[in-house]
């Protein structure tokens, strides 16, 4: 069978919402990423079949074909083309997903699979609110769908929520995984573990490269003071993901390209799975997505070195965990999106950035990544590191 490899990953710091990246154009910022992946892989720009990029929000700068922007404005020629694509939270580990499909059936050789969200410059929603307010449309969920399932909206805490209250998760036990995820991205960055994955972004202060959003002084007595986003629930600001501005991006080749072009392969994809499940709960589909993903790949779960799960909401990774009897000492070995930021679109490269140079610093061999998503559907991408 046909195989697709991982020549090359980068990220941007995530900034901070209203940070130091806000005054970056999001063009801009995925263009430093895209950069970086032909530095880094030693690509020859006009052998680029494709550019397949994630954003969530599509609106504003972030709107009119974001990713031919995106190659516009970075080093690549005007002869390598771009779309967008939205999975929501997971929309750039389907770039991936897409990116590999690409080169394994020949249709194309060598891809990236990038994202970005400026959740600063395109807030979270906006490209739903200001049509509300405009008065134009009733919103993304017609009144079949409504009557369906029984709720108005599809709502991402509400679901976080209702998975707290199935496995029992109480605040202080949220809150203490929160300050795990601090801990151990503040630790990442005075060990240096996450200088090689970044990029530096040039912003109007310098450069930019640094996760904004860790708390090195994080403790259980501030999270405890934070108010619940919902009365009488058990979720706040500080066990969430955190909006943040950023850009993540892989570069994906098949076996000819390697040879064509003189890549060395850093991973080989293994499997991809998509799978969909109770939109209104929303996001407990890691869960049957990973059980399949496993089954698909003849793999079992104590086979994989280290996890990345994305953490949208503590109440994710936590059920993901307990469900699965997973081992916590593999997962987000260097912090989550709690700590780290969670800029939707460009999440799922961005992950897989980190897990690859997590398993190449502790020499592990495979790695699982999956990603809870609007709508109750899951992204999970099994990769194996290559020496």
């Amino acid at each position: 069978m046909p195989e697709a490899y991982i020549v090359a990953a980068a990220r941007t710091a995530g900034g901070r919402r209203k940070g130091a990246l806000s005054g970056v154009h999001p063009a801009d910022l995925g263009a430093t990423v895209l950069d970086a992946l032909i530095e880094r892989s030693g690509m020859d720009p006009a052998g680029v079949d494709d550019v397949i990029l994630g954003c969530v929000t599509q609106a504003g700068e972030q709107g009119s074909a974001l990713a031919r922007n995106v190659v516009l404005a970075s080093s690549l020629p005007q002869s390598v083309p771009g779309v967008t694509i939205d999975r929501q939270c997971g929309s750039s580990q389907q770039a991936l997903h897409f990116a590999a499909q690409a080169v394994m059936s020949g249709t194309q050789d060598v891809v990236i699979a990038a994202g970005v969200e400026s959740m600063t410059r395109v807030p979270m929603g906006s490209n739903v609110a200001l049509h509300e307010a405009a008065g134009l449309g009733v919103g993304p969920w017609p009144t079949s769908v409504q009557e369906r399932f029984g709720v108005p909206a599809f709502n991402q805490f509400h679901g976080a929520q209702a998975i707290a209250d199935k496995y029992g998760f109480t605040r202080e036990s949220m809150d203490a995984y929160a300050l795990a995820s601090h801990r151990k991205a503040a630790e990442a960055i005075a060990a240096g573990h996450f200088d090689a994955e970044i990029v530096p972004v040039q912003t109007a202060a310098g450069l930019f490269a640094r996760d904004e959003g860790v708390r090195a002084d994080a403790s259980l007595e501030a999270l405890a003071g934070l108010k619940t986003l919902t009365e009488g629930g058990s979720l706040t600001a500080g066990n969430a993901s955190q909006m943040t501005d950023g850009a993540s991006g892989v570069m994906v080749a098949n076996a000819a390209a390697l040879k064509r072009f003189n890549l060395t392969p850093i991973a080989r994809i293994v499997n991809m799975t998509v799978t969909a499940g109770d939109p209104v709960i929303m996001l407990e589909e890691p869960i049957p997505a990973t059980r399949r993903a496993l089954e698909r790949a003849g793999m079992r779960l104590d086979e994989i070195d280290l996890f990345e799960v994305n953490e949208a909401f503590a109440s994710i990774p936590m059920a993901w965990l307990q469900a699965l009897g997973a081992d916590p000492a593999r997962l987000n070995v260097r912090g989550g999106a709690i700590a780290l930021g969670h800029p939707l679109g460009a999440s799922g490269t961005k992950l897989m950035t980190t897990l690859l140079h997590a398993l190449a610093s502790q020499g592990g061999r495979y790695g699982l990544q999956t990603m809870c998503e609007g709508g109750g559907i899951a992204n999970v991408t099994i990769v194996e590191r290559l020496a």
